[in-house]
């Protein structure tokens, strides 16, 4: 049976927000963009930073450190130096509060 960690609140997770969620051992950005919200994993493919803080532009994150950008709805790279995709995540809302999963697990 799957499991869903707990990320924040809806009212703690504005449009144009981010928080980050650990399950177990994986770090997991949940963003609010226009309402909707995406989750992906916190790390870039590249070298291993972490990507939330990072300037993001429509639905695209950038690397706070290399400028490697990522669609946060798809995983998809959008721009170099990364080339590989990050995971993309399940999110659900339940009684207001918002959650994900590593669904690599099931």
């Amino acid at each position: 049976m799957s499991h869903w960690v707990r990320v924040c609140t809806q009212s703690e997770l504005l449009p144009g927000e981010f928080r980050v969620a650990w399950d177990r051992d994986v770090a997991i950005a949940v963003f609010n963009i226009d309402g909707e919200l995406y989750a992906i994993e916190d790390v870039c493919t590249h070298d291993g930073g972490e990507l939330a803080g990072g300037d993001l532009y429509g639905y695209a994150i950038e690397c706070p450190r290399h400028g490697a950008r990522f669609d946060v709805r798809t995983g998809a790279v959008l721009s170099p130096p990364a080339y590989e995709p990050i995971a993309k995540f399940p999110v659900k809302t339940e009684d207001g509060v918002i959650y994900s999963r590593d669904d690599r697990w099931d």
